[in-house]
This record gives C-alpha cells, sequence and structure tokens, in this order.
C-alpha cells in the first residue's frame, strides 16, 4: 500500500507516507524552551514518515499560549537541537512549523507591549492566561505597510534558526486563525493598501512570507499549511468565488518556488477547491481532514491509493500512538487518546502512551 512505500518532498526523505500534524500540547514552560519532555515526545514518534512540530513563535509578539515554544533566543535553538538530535538518532525526519499567532494572543501571553494583526479587529471569545484565567481577546495594533515586511523577514529569520537548530526543513502555518490565515480572510482583513483589498492582496503576505523563508534556506525545505474555508477564531471564509480566488492567487504565487509540500487541512481532501489548490501550486500534497474527526488508517489509505494526496497528516491518533506507522502497517490495535490532557505541563497524556509491543506485554 503506498501509505506505507517511502517518498521524497523536495529535500525530505519520509520512510512512510504518514506524517505527523503539527499539535500544539503547552509543555515547553514559560521562556518556551523545549525541555526533556519534548525531546521524549518527538523522539518516541521518529517512526512516522515526518514530524511537523507543534506550532513554534518566530518572535515574542507571535507567541499565542501559554507554555508553547519558541525559536528566536539562543536557549531555544539549544533546546531545538536536541529535539532534533533525538528524532534523527532514531532515523527520522521533522520540520518546525512557524506559527505567529497574530491577533490570538493576549499581551499578559506574549510579554510585549501589543500584539498584532492585519486590522484592529479583536478576535472573538476569550483565551486562557498563564494563571488559569480567562481574558477577552484584545483588539490588535494594526500592522503598518513596513510593520508587515518586517513579520514577512521574522518569518525568514526564525527559519534560519530552525535549521541551525538541526531541523530538517519548516512548514509556513497559514492556517486555524493565525496570522497568515488573518491575512486571506475579508472579515479580519480589511487594509486598503497593497496586503488587502483583492483576493490577491490578501494572498500577497502569505506568499511573501513563503518566498522569504524559501529564500533562507531552501525551498526544498519549506512547506506551507493552509485551511481554505476552516472557519475559526473569527477568520470567516464563507463566499465560494472570494475562496477560490483568494487561495488560487496563493496557490499562483507559490508554484514558481518549488516547495517541498503544500499542506492543506480541509474537511474533503478529494474537493474541487482542495484539488484545485493543489494543482496550481504544483508542489507535493500532504492532506489532513481530521480537524472535526479523527483520520482513520482507512481513510489515509483511500486518499493514497486515490492519488488524492502524497502523504497524509495525522493528529489525535498521533498523540495516542507513538508508534502508530507500525501499528498501521500491522492493522493492529490503537490507543485511545486524552483529550482532557492534550494540553498540560506533565508527561501525562503526553509520552505516557505504551507502544504496540508495551501493551501485548501487559496483555501476556
Amino acid at each position: 500500500m503506498k501509505l506505507f512505500e517511502t517518498a521524497d518532498l523536495g529535500a525530505l526523505h519520509l520512510r512512510n507516507r504518514i506524517v505527523m500534524a503539527p499539535l500544539t500540547r503547552t509543555r515547553a514552560g514559560e521562556q518556551g524552551i523545549p525541555n526533556d519532555l519534548l525531546v521524549e515526545h518527538y523522539a518516541q514518534r521518529a517512526g512516522l514518515g515526518m514530524i511537523i512540530t507543534e506550532g513554534t513563535w518566530p518572535v515574542q509578539e507571535g507567541r499565542s499560549y501559554p507554555g508553547q515554544p519558541g525559536i528566536e533566543t539562543d536557549e531555544q535553538i539549544a533546546g531545538w537541537r536536541r529535539v532534533a538530535d533525538a528524532v534523527h538518532e532514531r532515523g527520522g525526519t521533522i520540520v518546525m512549523q512557524l506559527m505567529h499567532g497574530g491577533r490570538v494572543s493576549h499581551t499578559d501571553i506574549s510579554q510585549t507591549p501589543r500584539i498584532v494583526g492585519p486590522s484592529a479587529i479583536a478576535a472573538p471569545g476569550q483565551t486562557h492566561l498563564a494563571d488559569g484565567s480567562k481574558a477577552d481577546m484584545p483588539v490588535p495594533h494594526e500592522l503598518t505597510t513596513d510593520e508587515v515586511r518586517e513579520a514577512v523577514q521574522g518569518f525568514a529569520q526564525a527559519a534560519r534558526n530552525a535549521i541551525a537548530a538541526g531541523l530538517d526543513g519548516v512548514e509556513v502555518h497559514g492556517a486555524n486563525g493565525y496570522l497568515v490565515h488573518e491575512f486571506l480572510s475579508p472579515v479580519s482583513n480589511t487594509r486598503t493598501d497593497e496586503y488587502g483589498g483583492s483576493p490577491e492582496g490578501r494572498a500577497r503576505f502569505a506568499v511573501e512570507v513563503t518566498t522569504a523563508v524559501a529564500d533562507a534556506i531552501g525551498a526544498d525545505r519549506v512547506g506551507i499549511r493552509l485551511s481554505p474555508q476552516h472557519n475559526i477564531q473569527g477568520v470567516l471564509e464563507e463566499d465560494d468565488a472570494d475562496v477560490r480566488a483568494t487561495y488560487t492567487a496563493v496557490a499562483e504565487g507559490l508554484a514558481p518556488l518549488g516547495l517541498a509540500f503544500v499542506d492543506v487541512l480541509h474537511a474533503e481532501p478529494g474537493s474541487e477547491l482542495v484539488q484545485h489548490v493543489r494543482r496550481t501550486a504544483g508542489a507535493p500534497f500532504i492532506a489532513n481532514s481530521g480537524f472535526s474527526a479523527m483520520t482513520t488508517r482507512d481513510e489515509a489509505i483511500t486518499l493514497l491509493d486515490g492519488d488524492l494526496a502524497d502523504a497524509v497528516a495525522v493528529g489525535r491518533a498521533a498523540i495516542a500512538n507513538p508508534d502508530l506507522a507500525e501499528r498501521w502497517e500491522q492493522d493492529a490495535e490503537l490507543n485511545e487518546p486524552r483529550p482532557e490532557l492534550f494540553y498540560g505541563a506533565s508527561a501525562e497524556g503526553y509520552t505516557d502512551y505504551p507502544t504496540l509491543d508495551e501493551v501485548r506485554e501487559r496483555v501476556a
């Protein structure tokens, strides 16, 4: 089955086509430095074809959650070096997701004087602060045109830092309501300069960020995650014609780069829109359908055997099964994820899921 075959996505070699989706887990402490827990967690999952790390902030202003790791300081780079080394020692491939949270944050979390967004429009709802309390999402500072360009360079420097830490590549987070995605939606982006006002204008930031990152470390080590029509955190994309025009502009802007991959989160990977983005971008394609429902082995096999994707990103099954590739290849039983422990600071629900061998030893 194609799911268990090797693949090369640009310069990235995958021992199978099961990709660990980026998964926020908030275990990196107050300073955002990868610690022993992160080293063990990622090393345990090195048997997957490729690991995409949790969203990692490129600059302090882009930090969205307490316990989220960064890739800005020397200490953070050194911490990620330990993670990369541990994964490589087990024969794995690991890329870092660069995630600027944009308006999805709070100054008590970022520890900066402001949070930022494409427009001075707050995300809906509340966020959890480090002390456990909740606070309304604040109105962000609307980035000036020059500040937008500075943000682009922040992504590029973060990519250099990731490579300096020994990771194999990076993924630009352009999905799920964070900064790059905020620029793509006419609801969160009401700008009238070159970064707004039309589908092409709203697509410009995503294209410029990805281009700058590709220039910094080589396009064959760069991917981008997109989530068209994924209405989340106040980033709404409800007009089908506008969505198609916007993501066509993104894909056309990406096509000349020769990216390692494009990673799309969408409930229907085989839909005309998603496959149009795939064809237009012209890069190896990672499908992830599992936001509202957990991706199954059968679905992953169907996507690949039906030539709807080159690899499949898996979230919750990878959380609960460090040896997921082995289990799926054997069509073996799976551990059940414990969502109440997805976010926290301890090993519980993070590094304590048993392997298949350990489960069978207990039964024996």
